[in-house]
C-alpha cells in the first residue's frame, strides 16, 4: 500500500509594491489548481499548488497576480490587522463584540473577570498578558462548547470533542468522527457570530459538505447566517491583531 502523500511547505520572497513579501508555497496532494491567499496577520501570502508543480510556473503565476497582491496589502482591514494590540493594562480589546479596557489591580483577584466594560486582572503586572490570553481561551471553549452541543442536540447528534486553537485559515472545522475545532478568537466577535460558526460546524455532523441540504440545516439552526458570514468577511481579519 502506498503511503499517503503529505503537504510540503517552502517559501519564496517576491517584490510587491516596492517591498519583499514572503510567499509560502504549500504543495497539497489534494490540490488540482493554484490558489493564492492573503495572510493579513503576517502581511504575506500562501500559494497552494498540486504536488510537483514546477517552481518556474509558480513564480510566473505570482508575477501575473502581483497587482492583486498589492491591492490586498492596501486594504484598510489588512493595515489594521498588521497593528498588533497586546494584552496589557490600558489596551482596548473586543470581548463578545464589545470593546473592553484591560484593567490591572495588583491587589485584586488573579483570575480575570469581565465587569462593567472592563476586564480586571490582579497579581504581578508581567502576568497580565498570559492570564488574559488563558482566560479568553477558556471563555471561548465554554461558549463554543455550549453552543455546539445545543445545536447538535437539535439535530439528534452528539459532539465527540470540542477543541479551541489559534487557527488562521478557518474559524471552525468538523471531522468525520464528530470532533469540532474552533478559533478562540470567536470570543472577541459578537455572540451571534460565535453562534453561527458553532451552528455551521454542528450542521457538518449531518452533512460533511456544503450542499444545499447543509445550508438548509444552518438556516434552521441560526436565525441570520448571512449577516454573521458578512461580519466575519468584513471584520474577521481584524480579530487576529489581538494578543
Amino acid at each position: 500500500m502506498r503511503a499517503p502523500q503529505k503537504i510540503t511547505l517552502s517559501t519564496v520572497d517576491i517584490e510587491v509594491g516596492g517591498q519583499a513579501r514572503r510567499v509560502t508555497l504549500r504543495h497539497n496532494p489534494r490540490a488540482r489548481r493554484l490558489s493564492l491567499r492573503f495572510e493579513a496577520v503576517d502581511q504575506g501570502f500562501t500559494l497552494t499548488l498540486p504536488p510537483r508543480f514546477p517552481l518556474p510556473r509558480a513564480l510566473e503565476f505570482l508575477d501575473a497576480h502581483r497587482g492583486w497582491m498589492q491591492t490586498c496589502l492596501a486594504r484598510p482591514a489588512a493595515r489594521q490587522a498588521a497593528e498588533r494590540v497586546a494584552f496589557v493594562p490600558g489596551a482596548a480589546i473586543p470581548f463578545r463584540g464589545t470593546s473592553c479596557l484591560i484593567r490591572h489591580d495588583p491587589q485584586g483577584l488573579r483570575q480575570p473577570r469581565h465587569d462593567d466594560g472592563a476586564i480586571w486582572v490582579g497579581g504581578p503586572i508581567e502576568r497580565v498578558p498570559p492570564r488574559i490570553a488563558a482566560w479568553l481561551h477558556g471563555e471561548a471553549a465554554k461558549h463554543l462548547t455550549q453552543a455546539a452541543e445545543a445545536y447538535a442536540f437539535q439535530l439528534g447528534k452528539s459532539v465527540t470533542s470540542v477543541t479551541v486553537r489559534d487557527t488562521r485559515s478557518r474559524w471552525g472545522s468538523c471531522t468525520a468522527r464528530g470532533s469540532l475545532n474552533f478559533s478562540w478568537r470567536l470570543i472577541l466577535a459578537p455572540p451571534t457570530v460565535l453562534d453561527y460558526v458553532a451552528a455551521h460546524e454542528a450542521a457538518h455532523l449531518v452533512e460533511l459538505n456544503h450542499s444545499p441540504r447543509f445550508w438548509a440545516l444552518v438556516a434552521r439552526l441560526h436565525p441570520d447566517p448571512d449577516t454573521a458570514r458578512h461580519w466575519l468577511k468584513t471584520y474577521g481579519t481584524g480579530l487576529h491583531r489581538y494578543g
